[in-house]
C-alpha cells in the first residue's frame, strides 16, 4: 500500500544562503522551502534520495507564491544492481513534466499544488526547474519550492502500514484475511495522514500522535473493538483541529521571535503548552493509546514528535492567504481532495484580498477530467451548442480551465456573423447563459469575473447584433440576476461589490433598461431566513437603484414595490439589514409621506414603544416640522424648572417676611410694599401635593404656621402646626385626595391631570373627549361608544368625582367641594361641614393659594 516515503536532498545545483535546498526534507507549518540563488541559470537541479530502492506513485510539489517556475520536469533514477548505490551511478528515465500557472490572477497570493501520479521505480528522483515567471515581485528571477513529498512503496520487505509486531504468528494473515476487513490494506488507498497537506497544516507533535491513534484505530477494527475505534477517530477528529490551532501559534511565536517581542513569543509559548495540556486532559490521551493497563500493553513515547531543524532565519508570517480546515480521514477508494495550502509568507504591497484556490494536476497530460452522467443531463443544452470538450473545461476542477472555458465562449459569441439565423443566435445566448450562471457562483475570483465579462457582451453588443427579442433578452437577465443576486452576499468583500456593481451597471444597459426587468428582480420581498450579509447587499442594491433610477414611471421602481421590499426587511433579525430599509424609508418619505404611513403601522404610544418605528416616527415629525417628543419634553422640563425657581423666591421672601414679624431681623419698607404688589397683580396658584413623609424641620409649612391657616380650603385652627396640617392635608381636607393609585395628595380640581400625566399609573389612562375625565383603559371603548357621560362645557370646570359641570374659577371649586349642596361624591364634604357648620363650607378670610408644594406620606 502506497505511503509517504522519507527522502533527503543530496544534490542542488543552487540555493540561496536563508532558502537552502535541505528545507525540503522537513514539513511543518514552519517549512520555508528552497529558492534558487538570485540571477541563476536555468534550468536548476534537484535530487532527492530515497532510503530504499521503491516504487513512486504520487509527487507532490508545492510552489512558492510569486518565485514560480514555468515548468517542471520529473526524472525516476536507478542504480544497476551490479554497481554501488550512489549518484554517479545513477541512471535516468524522463516521467513528464508539469507547467505552472503565473498566479498573476490570484495576485501572487496562493500557492500552488501540484499532485502527479505515476508509476516508476527507482532511487532517486530528479526535478529538473526550468525558468521563472517575471513579475514584479521577483525581482532577482528566482525560483522557489516550499515543499516536496513522494508517496510509493518500498520495494524490501512487507509493507509495513502495520508495525511487524503486530503479526505476532504465521496464522494471524490467514485469520485477518478470513475476517474479510483489509479496508486499510487496499492497492491503491493513500492515507490522507501521508498527503503534503496534513504535515503543512499540522503540529508535529500532534501529527505524530495522531498517526499513533490511526494505527491503533485499524487495530481495533481489524479485532472488532468498535467502541474503542468509534472513540479513537473522534480523538483523531478533534485533534487535527488541535493540530491545526498549534501550528498557527507555532508560526506566531516564530515571528514575535524574529521580530525580537520576546514578551509576545513567551505568551505565545505559555498558551501553547497550556492548550496542549489540556487537550491531552480532555481526551484521556493515555487512556486512548492504552498506556494504562490495555488489553495489549505496550510502550508508547508520548513525547513531542519533532524533526530537528538547523538554525535560520525565519520568512514566515503568522498570517495565510489560505485559511482552511486540515484534511479528514476519507472512506475507502475515495480519492483525497487536492487542496491549497496556507502560505506562510505574503509578498510584499499585495492588497488582503480572498486567496484563490490553487489549481490541481489531473495526471502529467493536464486534460480535464470527464462528465459525469449527472453533469452530461445538465449541460445538454450547452453541450450540444459548444460541444462536450469545451463544456468538459466549465465543469473541470481545475479553475484556469473553467476560465478557458469562458473566454471560448466569449469568441466564439463575438465571431458569429450578424447574418447567422435568428434560432442558432438565440440558442447560443441560452447555452452562454446557462455557463454564465455557473461562473457567477464559481469561488474563484477570476473564474467569476470571467463570466461577468462575458455577460456583459452578451447584453451591449451580442443582443443589438442579433436583435434579440425583447423577452429573450428579459429571460437572459432575469437568470443571471438570481445568482448575481446571491452573489452580492458573498464572503469576499471583492466579489460582493463587484456583483452589486454589475447590477447597477447592467440596470442602464441601453438593452436592458427599457425592459425594467433588474429593478423588479431586486425589489422582490425577501424572507427572514436570509442570511444578514445578503440581506444587507440586497438593501444596498435597491438603495443604489434608487438612487441612479428614482421612482418615476418608466424606472420600474415606486412607493409600491419599494415599500413592500422595506418592510419585509423591516423584520429581519440583522440590524445591518433593518438599518438599510430604514435608509430607503426615510429618502421614500420625502417623496410621498401619506403613501409610506400606508405601508406602517398607526402613529400611537404603543407602536411607538418599539425603537425601530420610534426614530422613523420621529423622522417622520422632524420632516413635517412637528416638535419630536423629546423636544417637548425638553420644553416641559424646562417649564417645571422655571416654576420651581419661582417657587423658591417666594418662599425666601415669605421666610424673610416672618422673621421680619419675630423680629429676628429689621422690618425692609421696599420688601414689604414688593410682596404687597405681587399679591396684587399675581393671580393665586395652585399647586399639587407630592407624596412626602413630614419632618420636624421641614420650612414648606413653617410659612403657614403664622396664621394657622389650610391655603387649600381656608379653614383656621390652633392646631394646625407643622404635622397638625399635614395631618389636615392627608385626612380631613376638602380640596384634597389621595390618588387611588400612587397614594399622593392631590388637589382635586387638577385630578384627572394627574391620572394622565403624573400618575405612575399614567399609561393605564385615557383622555375622553367628550367628558374630558381620566378612563381606564380597559374600560375606555365600552365608555365611549355608549356616549353616556356628562359631557364637559368649555365655559365651566369638570368634577372628577361626581362627573358634574362646576362653576368657572377657585370659587367655583370651593362651593362645589365644600358647600351644603356641593358634591355628593367627596365625603370629606360632610366633615368639613360638621366641623364648622356656620361657614357652609366657605371662609370670608381665606387665604389664596401661594404655590406651595405640600408632600404627605402615603
Amino acid at each position: 500500500m502506497p505511503r509517504k516515503l522519507p527522502f533527503r536532498v543530496i544534490h542542488a545545483s543552487g540555493q540561496d544562503e536563508s532558502y537552502r535546498a535541505s528545507e525540503l526534507n522537513y514539513h511543518s507549518p514552519l517549512t520555508k522551502g528552497w529558492q534558487a540563488s538570485r540571477y541563476c541559470l536555468y534550468p536548476q537541479d534537484i535530487v532527492l534520495q530515497l532510503d530504499q530502492r521503491c516504487r513512486l506513485r504520487k509527487i507532490q510539489i508545492l510552489s512558492h507564491q510569486y518565485l514560480i517556475a514555468t515548468k517542471i520536469e520529473f526524472f525516476v533514477g536507478d542504480v544497476p544492481e551490479d554497481m554501488s548505490p550512489n549518484l554517479e551511478n545513477a541512471r535516468y528515465t524522463r516521467l513528464g513534466y508539469v507547467s505552472l500557472s503565473d498566479n498573476e490572477k490570484t495576485g501572487f497570493k496562493a500557492r500552488e499544488l501540484k499532485s502527479v501520479h505515476v508509476d516508476a521505480v527507482g532511487l532517486y528522483l530528479k526535478l529538473n526547474i526550468h525558468k521563472n515567471h517575471i513579475n514584479k515581485y521577483n525581482i532577482y528571477n528566482q525560483v522557489g519550492i516550499i515543499a516536496i513529498n513522494v508517496i510509493g512503496e518500498t520495494l524490501k520487505g512487507p509493507a509495513d502500514f502495520m508495525d511487524p509486531e503486530y503479526y505476532l504468528d504465521p496464522d494471524r494473515k490467514g485469520q485477518l484475511d478470513d475476517l474479510g476487513l483489509d479496508t486499510y490494506n487496499k492497492p491503491d488507498y493513500i492515507s490522507p495522514l501521508d498527503d503534503l497537506a496534513f504535515d503543512m497544516y499540522q503540529d508535529p507533535e500532534i501529527a505524530g500522535i495522531i498517526r499513533k491513534l490511526e494505527k491503533k484505530k485499524q487495530e481495533a477494527v481489524l479485532q472488532e473493538r468498535f467502541d474503542y475505534a468509534k472513540r479513537l477517530k473522534s480523538a483523531i477528529t478533534e485533534l487535527q483541529k488541535v493540530g491545526e490551532k498549534l501550528g498557527k501559534y507555532e508560526v506566531e511565536k516564530r515571528q514575535a521571535v524574529e521580530n525580537e517581542d520576546y514578551d509576545k513569543a513567551k505568551l505565545k509559548k505559555v498558551q501553547m503548552d497550556e492548550y496542549r495540556l489540556q487537550v491531552y486532559r480532555d481526551l484521556n490521551l493515555a487512556d486512548l493509546l492504552e498506556t494504562t493497563g490495555s488489553r495489549h500493553p505496550q510502550v508508547i513515547d508520548l513525547e513531542p514528535i519533532r524533526q530537528a531543524t538547523p538554525p535560520r532565519l525565519l520568512e514566515l508570517t503568522p498570517r495565510s492567504p489560505i485559511q482552511r480546515s486540515p484534511p479528514r480521514t476519507p472512506p475507502p477508494r475515495t480519492p483525497y481532495d487536492e487542496r491549497p495550502l496556507p502560505a506562510l509568507k505574503r509578498p510584499p504591497a499585495v492588497p488582503d484580498e480572498e486567496p484563490e484556490p490553487a489549481e490541481t494536476a489531473v495526471g502529467i497530460t493536464g486534460e480535464p477530467e470527464p462528465l459525469t452522467e449527472k453533469d452530461l443531463r445538465e449541460a445538454s443544452a450547452a453541450i450540444d451548442v459548444f460541444g462536450e470538450q469545451l463544456v468538459s473545461k466549465a465543469y473541470s476542477k481545475t479553475w484556469s480551465y473553467r476560465e478557458d472555458a469562458l473566454l471560448a465562449v466569449y469568441k466564439q459569441m463575438q465571431d458569429l456573423p450578424a447574418t447567422a439565423p435568428k434560432d442558432e443566435a438565440k440558442s447560443m445566448m441560452r447555452a452562454s447563459i446557462f455557463l454564465v450562471k455557473k461562473a457567477i457562483d464559481d469561488k474563484v475570483y477570476a473564474v467569476f469575473k470571467a463570466g461577468l465579462h462575458l455577460l456583459k457582451m452578451i447584453l451591449t453588443e451580442y443582443v443589438p447584433k442579433h436583435k434579440i427579442q425583447k423577452q429573450d433578452t428579459v429571460w437572459a437577465v432575469e437568470r443571471s440576476m438570481q445568482n448575481l443576486l446571491h452573489k452580492s452576499g458573498d464572503t469576499a468583500v471583492r466579489n460582493r461589490d463587484d456583483a452589486k456593481n454589475f447590477v447597477l451597471e447592467m440596470a442602464r444597459y441601453p438593452e436592458v433598461k427599457p425592459t425594467n426587468c433588474v429593478p423588479h428582480e431586486a425589489v422582490k420581498p425577501m424572507k427572514n431566513s436570509v442570511a444578514p450579509r445578503l440581506g444587507q447587499s440586497r438593501c444596498e442594491i435597491v438603495e443604489m437603484l434608487y438612487k441612479d433610477l428614482g421612482i418615476k414611471t418608466n424606472s420600474g421602481l415606486n412607493i409600491d414595490n419599494m415599500m413592500q421590499f422595506c418592510v419585509a426587511a423591516l423584520s429581519h433579525h440583522a440590524g445591518e439589514v433593518r438599518d438599510g430599509s430604514e435608509r430607503i424609508i426615510k429618502a421614500l418619505y420625502k417623496e410621498d409621506r401619506q403613501a409610506v404611513k400606508d405601508y406602517l403601522p398607526a402613529d400611537d404610544d404603543k407602536t411607538r414603544k418599539i425603537t425601530l418605528y420610534r426614530q422613523l416616527f420621529e423622522y417622520f415629525d422632524k420632516v413635517d416640522g412637528k416638535p419630536s417628543k423629546a423636544d417637548v419634553r425638553k420644553k416641559r422640563s424646562d417649564e417645571e424648572t422655571k416654576k420651581q425657581a419661582e417657587i423658591e423666591a417666594l418662599q425666601k421672601q415669605l421666610q424673610s417676611l416672618k422673621d421680619m414679624a419675630s423680629g429676628k431681623q429689621p422690618v425692609d419698607e421696599n420688601l414689604l410694599k414688593a410682596d404687597k404688589n405681587k399679591k396684587k397683580n399675581e393671580p393665586p396658584k395652585k399647586s399639587k401635593i407630592i407624596n412626602k413623609k413630614p419632618t420636624a424641620d421641614d420650612d414648606d409649612t413653617s410659612v403657614y404656621n403664622m396664621d394657622n391657616i389650610c391655603i387649600f380650603c381656608g379653614e383656621r385652627n390652633e392646631s394646625f402646626t407643622e404635622e397638625g396640617l399635614d395631618l389636615h392635608y392627608w385626612k380631613h381636607c376638602p380640596m384634597l385626595k389621595r390618588c387611588t393609585n400612587c397614594k399622593q395628595v392631590v388637589e382635586i380640581a387638577t385630578y384627572t391631570d394627574h391620572l394622565l400625566n403624573e400618575c405612575e399609573a399614567k399609561n393605564n389612562y385615557s383622555k375622553c373627549n367628550r367628558c374630558t375625565e381620566a378612563i381606564p383603559k380597559s374600560e375606555y371603548d365600552q365608555h365611549v361608544s355608549e356616549k353616556s357621560c356628562n359631557a364637559a362645557k368649555s365655559s365651566s370646570n369638570h368634577c372628577p368625582l361626581c362627573h358634574q359641570n362646576v362653576s368657572s374659577g377657585e370659587d367655583g371649586w370651593k362651593n362645589h367641594l365644600m358647600g351644603k349642596d356641593g358634591c355628593k361624591q367627596n365625603p370629606r364634604r360632610l366633615l368639613s361641614l360638621n366641623k364648622n357648620p356656620s361657614t357652609g363650607g366657605t371662609s370670608k378670610n381665606k387665604p389664596k393659594a401661594t404655590g406651595k408644594n405640600k408632600k404627605t406620606p402615603r
